[in-house]
């Protein structure tokens, strides 16, 4: 019971937490009070309380700290603040901070007369969101480079860039689950100032064009995006980290000639976010950005092979 309790508590102390951060944009912020202070702030609750009366061992702490982050996440996916996708990036940064706190609650209530510190450190972690929303630093900026060889020359591999056919449904377990997927591209216009739109699942990529050097370099900024992902949820939501916390900034299609007619095609995405500890969530969009590479670079590929077996063949 005792157990039950601890775990409950500081489950729905950090949902409350959570649930605020969707209703006052001063502490909208995703970042180390989110990420880092929130997740030891549950352990550290679960911990000292269920070592309120009685003191507890090590494993008990720990257990009881691993329950709350369990519960949690259980508790913003049926209420429908977050989604699976989502929960399953937070989880390895998560569990290891909520254990951290489990084992500091281990200490505190191992000391005789202990007080309970949960209720400050909780307040001084939701503090810590809104002064960083206020002071938030400029975001980092992050580039991802992916590339492929391509048995054509850079004359057919360039039509194929510049604007491709629908792409096959996707079987990357990835895009299944809900990560915007790229389907095709199309261009109004021709060189620079012309505008290509590429099409996701979730909606429209607008990239006027900034470098036109046929058949080498096509470059462009970003000036509209559409979400990263769709959410996998029973239910219809839509958190206020898929608005504005990852933004494309430009991007780059490099094809460097090779001998015996090939290409190397090199694509390039240069990104921000403003989501903390910058390192971790880089990790992840760093991962999700070369497989959206990988699809579409797979398919040019396709493309300008196939175009250029026909031209021998002819």
């Amino acid at each position: 019971g005792c157990a039950a309790f601890a775990v409950t508590i500081s489950a729905l102390a950090t949902v409350g937490i959570s649930a605020l951060t969707l209703h006052f944009s001063l502490f909208e912020n995703y970042g180390w009070g989110f990420f880092v202070g929130l997740p030891f702030t549950m352990g550290l609750i679960a911990a000292v309380t269920y070592g309120h009366h009685v003191e507890r061992s090590l494993g008990a702490s720990l257990g009881v700290a691993a329950l709350a982050t369990v519960f949690a996440f259980l508790f913003l996916f049926l209420l429908a603040f977050e989604g699976i996708i989502c929960l399953f990036m937070a989880a390895p940064i998560a569990f290891p901070l909520t254990l951290l706190g489990g084992a500091v609650g281990y200490l505190v209530q191992r000391r005789p007369r202990h007080g309970n510190p949960s209720l400050a450190v909780l307040l001084a972690a939701f503090l810590l969101m809104g002064f960083e929303k206020v002071v938030e630093p400029e975001a980092p900026l992050f580039a991802v480079r992916s590339e492929t060889v391509v048995d054509a020359p850079p004359e057919t591999v360039w039509r194929h860039v510049v604007s491709f056919s629908e792409l096959p449904p996707p079987e990357d377990w990835l895009f299944k689950a809900g990560v915007a997927c790229p389907t095709h591209a199309e261009i109004e216009g021709q060189g620079v100032g012309a505008v290509r739109r590429c099409v996701f699942t979730t909606g429209a990529f607008v990239e006027p064009i900034t470098i036109w050097d046929e058949p080498r370099v096509l470059a462009f900024e970003v000036t509209e995006q559409p979400p990263p992902m769709k959410e996998l949820s029973p239910y219809d939501i839509h958190p206020p980290h898929l608005d504005g916390h990852l933004q494309s900034e430009r991007g780059e299609f490099r094809l460097i000639p090779l001998p015996n007619g090939r290409t190397r095609l090199v694509g390039t995405t240069w990104y921000r976010h403003n989501m903390w500890p910058a390192s971790y969530w880089q990790s992840w969009s760093d991962f999700l950005i070369h497989r959206i590479h990988a699809r579409v670079l797979r398919h040019v590929k396709k493309l300008a092979e196939a175009e250029a077996s026909l031209s021998k063949a002819g």
